[in-house]
């Protein structure tokens, strides 16, 4: 797989934006991918006409890609037929770091952000095996879908474009 490449969106005033909480921030791929790999839920925000939305879904990681399924129609699909840029967010974590004082309390967690390109799938075996990799991420061991049950799905895979990450606690 090709090197990493660190992506910080840039600013309205057009700098670079960087992590702030250096000393938190994960640069390892395999630890990056590892977490997103492990989450159970990702987010997916998007934009339209200056009007945010963020949606959780389910999804798998593979390939550089995230890949989610969706019904074919409703607001998610409407604001990626405008816009397929989009922003992935993926988290774990196993609670707060108590201390004696809640105001100092912190959280334990791994987070990784993407940055990428949505597109829906329409080619038979794309889709299955995008499904496929949406059932083996949660446990199944994957399924021999027929063409008239793929046509009743929306498999959308998000080409990454810029990923970062950071953690806490662990």
């Amino acid at each position: 797989m090709p090197p990493l490449k660190v992506f910080y969106p840039p600013l309205f005033n057009g700098e670079i934006d960087t992590m702030r909480r250096k000393d938190r921030e994960i640069t390892d791929r395999d630890t990056m991918e590892s977490i997103l790999n492990d989450a159970e839920v990702c987010r997916i925000a998007l934009a339209d006409s200056g009007e945010p939305y963020v949606v959780p879904v389910c999804f798998a990681y593979g390939e550089n890609a995230i890949y989610f399924h969706s019904a074919p129609e409703g607001k998610k699909m409407e604001m990626l037929g405008k816009n397929p840029r989009c922003c992935v967010e993926v988290d774990q974590s196993s609670g707060p770091i108590r201390n004696d004082n809640p105001c100092a309390w912190e959280m334990r967690y791994q987070s990784v952000i993407c940055t990428g390109i949505a597109r829906i799938l329409t080619d038979y075996e794309e889709k299955c095996a995008a499904m496929n990799r949406l059932l083996q991420h949660y446990g199944s061991p994957g399924h021999a879908f027929t063409e008239k049950e793929m046509e009743r799905v929306c498999l959308v895979k998000i080409s990454l474009d810029g990923m970062t990450a950071k953690q806490h606690g662990y």
